[in-house]
């Protein structure tokens, strides 16, 4: 059995700056069994630490459909952001990815319904039934109606932080590509706490810290 946390942001995310050595180092002192990197609407920085790490690190990404958010693991091709739900989820399932749902029922972060969830049932391997980020209810729902749907639960950090990385995930048999981790998640056990609200300062931080850099590289040019 491996821990693995299902939802980490690098500094590939638009607010995050945890960098991906950073990352890898952090996965490896709290004994993670693979990194899974889910960067916002981009694959790139998962593929380059992949090519140092094959065996490692598993290429995920965290898609901005014009619904909600789409958590994906083992692409080969990156998903843009805005595209409706149906297109998003038959892109991944072209290429044989690993699909869940992002933090259902909060709907200030792209959740989703559970009108959406059932119409979409089809399309998905689990949900996200356990974010660090979210509220113990918002949680407790989503273990609930993934039951409903007889459906297994992804869990991560939703880390934008370092300190936040490996506080919540999935303890489950070691997998190495998507059938293997279908397989795996069927005797998933979860594992770690909701955290602090003030966890989301580590988001608005790195936006606010890479806005000035921006001007400043704008300045200096």
């Amino acid at each position: 059995m491996i821990k693995v946390d299902f939802h980490v942001h690098s500094e590939y995310s638009p607010d995050s700056i945890s960098s991906l050595t950073t990352l890898y180092e952090r996965a490896q002192t709290l004994g993670l069994g693979k990194l899974v990197l889910t960067d916002h609407n981009t694959i790139q920085g998962a593929l380059l630490l992949q090519q140092q790490y094959p065996d490692y690190v598993v290429v995920g990404e965290e898609i901005k459909t014009t619904s909600g958010e789409i958590l994906a693991f083992f692409l080969t091709e990156e998903v843009p952001a805005g595209l409706e739900p149906l297109d998003a989820f038959e892109r991944l399932k072209n290429q044989g990815a690993f699909i869940s749902l992002s933090h259902p029922f909060a709907f200030k972060r792209y959740g989703w319904s559970k009108d959406e969830m059932t119409e979409y049932r089809p399309y998905l391997d689990a949900i996200e039934t356990n974010n660090s980020r979210n509220r113990k209810i918002m949680n407790r729902q989503a273990v609930e109606f993934a039951e409903k749907l007889n459906l297994p639960g992804t869990a991560g950090s939703d880390a934008h932080g370092l300190s936040e990385f490996g506080s919540m995930g999935l303890e489950l048999p070691d997998f190495h590509d998507a059938d293997s981790l279908r397989k795996a998640i069927q005797q998933a056990r979860p594992f770690g706490e909701e955290g602090s609200a003030i966890a989301h300062v580590y988001s608005r931080y790195a936006v606010l810290s890479k806005k000035v850099k921006r001007i400043k590289d704008y300045l200096e040019s």
